[in-house]
């Protein structure tokens, strides 16, 4: 599928040219605005998820700089200067739904005391 077809199939924003030149270049321009490329967006996400399945789930506020400690793999020439704004990661929540909050169990304190007791004694 082309890029143009692929926009339409994601939405028109209203006021937007449906020529497909138009759409086809409206994708490009997103995509060279993105502060992080979609593979360091799915790394993310998958972090983010593996780090909320583990009980330590990240707050929102910190999602910036690990974007921004995430760019530090390209090379000099392509890594962004600052971090995110700070209406990025509400945004990065809005297109990853999977991200929405959840709530943390607490820990069963029997659980918790089978796992600890023997390191705190020893």
């Amino acid at each position: 599928m082309d890029k143009a077809s692929q926009v339409l199939a994601q939405g028109v924003s209203p006021g937007m040219r449906t020529s497909y030149r138009a759409l086809a270049g409206h994708s490009q321009k997103a995509q060279s605005q993105q502060y992080l490329t979609p593979w360091e967006e799915k790394a993310l996400v998958k972090f983010l998820l593996q780090m909320s399945d583990l009980g330590q789930p990240v707050r929102i506020k910190f999602i910036p700089s690990l974007a921004f400690v995430a760019t530090r793999q390209r090379p000099a020439t392509q890594r962004p200067l600052k971090p995110p704004g700070k209406n990025w990661a509400k945004a990065f929540e809005t297109r990853h739904p999977e991200m929405a909050s959840r709530r943390v169990m607490a820990l069963d304190w029997n659980r918790h005391e089978k796992n600890i007791l023997g390191k705190i004694i020893h």
